[in-house]
């Protein structure tokens, strides 16, 4: 079982690091750090969106409208942290 909680931690962990890579493209796209029009560019974002967007979609449709400010990434971060794994090392390893 210890294999299975380190395969499922790293697994958290990688998509917690798209997670994050996905929120700091946003920023650099939305202050003009990058150009868009870029092949390159336009590949890392389709694919860190398609990566991030269903989960945090899903959940911005449960939080109520804060203007221009997103904290969807931060509910994510959170609920990985101290709903899902706790409940992973509670279900496989018994603490």
């Amino acid at each position: 079982m210890l294999e299975l909680y380190n395969l499922l931690n790293i697994l958290l962990n990688v998509y917690m690091l798209i997670l994050l890579a996905y929120c700091i493209f946003s920023f650099l796209l939305s202050f003009g750090v990058v150009n868009p029009s870029s092949s390159i560019i336009r590949g890392i974002y389709m694919f860190l969106s398609q990566m991030c967007d269903p989960l945090l979609n899903s959940i911005r449709q449960l939080l109520p409208s804060l203007g221009t400010i997103d904290i969807s990434p931060v509910i994510v971060f959170l609920v990985i942290d101290f709903v899902i794994r706790p409940i992973l090392r509670y279900m496989l390893l018994g603490y």
